[in-house]
């Protein structure tokens, strides 16, 4: 990576970020500016090995035993270059595994540290030596805020039936044992760079992105956020990876276990001694490509493994999403390997994924030219190669914590409503239900000005069964809306995302039953989003702004919970109250009068949907 002159690097570096992006075998280091621009780096390979250290155009052997030495000889080679330590403005670290308790970015003390370090077991080629080279860093720059960057936090979204093993839940929940997904900081940078290339807001988009690296993982990136991953307790779920063997059947563990292999045996052979190296004997994807041109059938075997298991993990997330917007493929062998691109998106033609073999071999990305199309001008699902900057998006991610990004005020205490199921109807509806000219009567006013629940009742009808007298708000809407339950949803036998009300792309319908007639809802139907009502005025005061995810705490009669993920909606005509559904009013003892309480977090607008 070459370095800038130091005149220039002097003028940037008050809002520089050092990104620390630390392994078992390397440790890159990138320092970028407010604006994401690279200003200087560098890259140590072979640790334990034999070190060398890339900077600038030049390579040569260093004495690093480890990643706390190597952290140290890339401070002391920066500031050679004009980068001194502490004339930045923080540092980043890349941290794999997040677990439960770290869902985004935080501020790294002691006690975070002891937190992370105990995580170690859950990603182990990847936490512990993280941790040692972040011990360095905190050592050598003590004066710096440190913020830990998750891989595992974009996946924070999936919903329960992608992140829930089918174990018994108590044994699930003592012990943690659920997905959680990798490599999310390079596949939230690689959706939202595709979106910009597709001139389309992300929010709208179903992706599948695919890392493709010496690890590799699929994610389904449905409106913005995770669905499902291929990675799950630990990155050694999903595909096949240079060293790591992905999918296997838990018997074959077994197995194992009674040929009187040991767990340290099976760790090793599992996270080291499998994937390409278990097929082909490298895990270089350049050495098996050229072997198998040569006629080496394990070499062979490797890419048609590999590529089977990627192909396979493509189609199944196009099924979870109801469809695919683009298939982006990133990382080493995703940019690098038009073989592997081709092999992969052979017989996606029902999904409208049609390939062009001459864009695909020219297809060339990097920080210059970061997307290259590689689809064919009819395809309806377009395939793009996208260059992933995971230093860019982990410095961006520090910036928004330390740079000033508002932070909610906490202690306010927020009026709690309860939202029961309803419905809102068009014009058209309410005729066909109630007749011809039909107005709707006012039954009583409700919290918020210019609503209220109608005098009439309609009955919903799903696929399993039907939920009577439920109640229409008023007034009438361009768009039918229903929104029930999770225990709703059972009863009914719908599948409704989680979505804030107006937001209805890609719902079920529903058979809506009225005294005059019948109406069938192409659309419409989800479980609404927890959120909170305020105005203007309100917004300030609190330290938060138009499409926040905030905490609030709640203490009902002893019943303690706190909701996470809760929607700022802010409009001058709205009255403040936090809305909940009747189930999470159960969960948290919510009645009338019930309040909550703001949680010192950093509010952060966030994606709208969510499952």
């Amino acid at each position: 990576m070459e370095a800038v002159a130091e005149p220039m690097l002097a003028s940037r570096m008050a809002t520089a970020v050092l990104v620390l992006n630390c392994g078992s075998s390397s440790l890159k280091a990138a320092l970028l500016d407010g604006s994401g621009r690279r200003l200087t780096g560098l890259e140590i390979e072979g640790l334990g090995l034999r070190p060398r250290l890339r900077i600038g155009g030049e390579s040569r052997e260093v004495d690093a035993a480890g990643p706390a030495a190597a952290v140290r000889l890339a401070l002391d080679e920066l500031a050679a270059r004009g980068a001194p330590p502490g004339a930045y403005a923080a540092v980043g670290h890349r941290i794999v595994h997040g677990g439960e308790r770290f869902t985004a970015p935080v501020a790294i003390d002691d006690a975070v540290a002891a937190e992370l370090a105990a995580l170690g077991p859950l990603a182990p080629l990847h936490n512990p030596p993280a941790l040692e080279g972040l011990a360095a860093a905190r050592e050598r720059l003590p004066a710096l805020p440190h913020v830990a960057v998750f891989d595992t936090a974009f996946h924070a979204t999936l919903p329960r039936r992608a992140r829930e093993y089918a174990l018994p839940r108590e044994l699930a929940a003592r012990l943690g044992l659920r997905r959680y997904g990798f490599h999310g900081t390079s596949h939230a940078h690689v959706a939202g760079v595709a979106a910009g290339w597709l001139r389309r807001p992300l929010e709208e988009l179903r992706l599948v992105t695919c890392h493709l690296g010496a690890g590799a993982s699929v994610t389904a990136v449905e409106f913005g956020r995770s669905v499902e991953t291929s990675m799950g307790y630990t990155p050694l779920e999903g595909l096949v990876m240079a060293t790591r063997s992905g999918d296997l059947d838990p018997g074959v563990v077994l197995a194992l276990l009674r040929e009187g292999r040991s767990v340290e045996e099976l760790d090793r052979l599992l996270n080291r001694e499998s994937g390409l190296v278990g097929l082909a004997g490298t895990a270089d994807m350049r050495e098996v490509e050229a072997r198998a041109r040569a006629g080496d059938d394990g070499c062979r075997l490797a890419l048609q493994v590999y590529a089977h298991r990627a192909r396979k993990y493509v189609g199944a997330y196009a099924a979870v999403m109801g469809g695919v917007d683009a298939i982006v493929f990133t990382a080493g062998v995703g940019q690098n390997s038009a073989l592997l691109r081709s092999r992969i998106a052979q017989r996606l033609e029902f999904l409208g994924a049609l390939l062009d073999d001459d864009r695909n071999r020219d297809a060339r990305v990097g920080t210059e030219q970061p997307v290259a199309e590689i689809s064919a001008p009819e395809s309806r699902c377009r395939l793009l190669v996208v260059a992933t900057d995971e230093e860019a998006a982990i410095a961006a991610a520090v910036r928004r914590l330390i740079g000033g990004h508002h932070a909610v005020k906490s202690g306010a205490r927020i009026p709690i409503a309860v939202s029961g199921r309803h419905v809102h109807l068009t014009r058209a509806s309410v005729e066909a239900l109630f007749g011809p000219g039909h107005v709707l009567g006012h039954a009583r006013e409700i919290s918020q000005p210019g609503q209220f629940a109608a005098a009439e009742t309609v009955t919903l009808v799903g696929p399993h069964g039907r939920i009577e007298h439920v109640r229409i708000v008023g007034p009438e809407r361009q768009a039918d809306q229903v929104e029930i339950s999770r225990t709703d949803e059972f009863v009914l036998g719908v599948d409704a995302p989680v979505r804030e009300s107006g937001d209805l792309a890609h719902t079920p319908g529903i058979r809506i039953e009225g005294p005059r007639g019948v109406v069938t809802t192409a659309g419409g139907v989800i479980c609404a989003l927890r959120h909170i009502h305020m105005t203007t005025r309100d917004a300030a005061a609190l330290g938060v702004e138009d499409g926040d995810d905030v905490d609030v705490r709640v203490d009902c009669g002893g019943r303690s919970l706190t909701f996470g993920a809760v929607r700022v909606r802010v409009r001058d005509d709205y009255r403040l109250e936090m809305h909940v559904d009747t189930d999470e009013a159960n969960a948290a003892g919510i009645g009338p009068g019930s309040e909550g309480v703001l949680e010192a977090v950093e509010a952060s607008a966030r994606v709208v949907r969510r499952d």
